[in-house]
């Protein structure tokens, strides 16, 4: 069975970008397409907001029992790993405290 998540967006520009993900054989494959384009656009390091807008669809998806739930544990992983790749991005759970000196 094909499971493929589709989202829309518009960019700062006023154009319209329709987002596709698919997972098989374990991996994550996003591909993109501005309305005034012909051809899709296949990545493989896909932009932090585009994993966080496919994390929030997942998330209802599994609530609604539509897909498990290792679609988002796998998801979560990959959105982690981009966030301390990111440069100065620290992750959620850093927390830093002034000792006073």
């Amino acid at each position: 069975m094909r499971n493929v998540h589709v989202w829309k967006t518009v960019t700062e520009d006023r154009e319209k970008r329709e987002v596709r993900a698919e997972r098989f054989g374990g991996k994550w494959r996003f591909q993109s397409k501005l309305k005034s384009e012909e051809r899709w656009t296949y990545y493989d390091v896909p932009t932090l907001e585009d994993l966080e807008e496919l994390r929030d669809i997942l998330w209802r998806k599994y609530q609604r029992k539509r897909l498990p739930h290792d679609d988002v544990v796998s998801i979560d992983a990959i959105i982690a790993e981009r966030r301390l790749l990111e440069p100065g991005a620290l992750p959620e759970s850093s927390t830093f405290e002034d000792d006073g000196n």
